[in-house]
């Protein structure tokens, strides 16, 4: 029983949740830990701290603007990287129009949403991306 829960675990595709508002986070977890495996970080740096461990995700979904390590150097340096460059990212942002976010992330990003966003919506954003 325990190696098909790990099996199962295992083959579900992870996402590498990245914000610091709590809230968010939680809401995030709540609507996508049925369908994927979640890691959570609260700022960039910590994420590229645990993507510099040797994980890579299958998603990444982030804010915009967070302490240490905003969502443009993150995206900056995952684009950069030649082991992330490849991984799909999904920008979430609450304070910034989506024009102006495009002007500051002059890469390519698979999604970009304003908060509040639409659970249903993002799922069905993920569900593109990750098929």
């Amino acid at each position: 029983m325990l190696l098909t829960e790990k099996k199962t675990s295992s083959t579900k595709k992870r996402i590498l949740l990245v914000d610091d508002e709590n809230s968010i986070l939680k809401l995030l977890e709540f609507i996508l830990k049925k369908d994927y495996e979640l890691v959570v970080k609260n700022n960039g740096f910590d994420a590229l701290t645990w993507l510099d461990s040797g994980n890579i995700p299958d998603l990444i979904i982030s804010d915009m603007e967070m302490p240490y390590f905003d969502g443009v150097e993150f995206v900056k340096s995952l684009k950069f990287s030649g082991y992330f460059r490849e991984v799909p990212v999904i920008v979430l942002s609450g304070s910034e129009t989506l024009e102006n976010i495009r002007k500051k992330i002059p890469y390519e990003i698979n999604g970009l949403m304003a908060k509040p966003f639409n659970p249903s919506i993002l799922k069905d954003k993920i569900k593109v991306i990750l098929n």
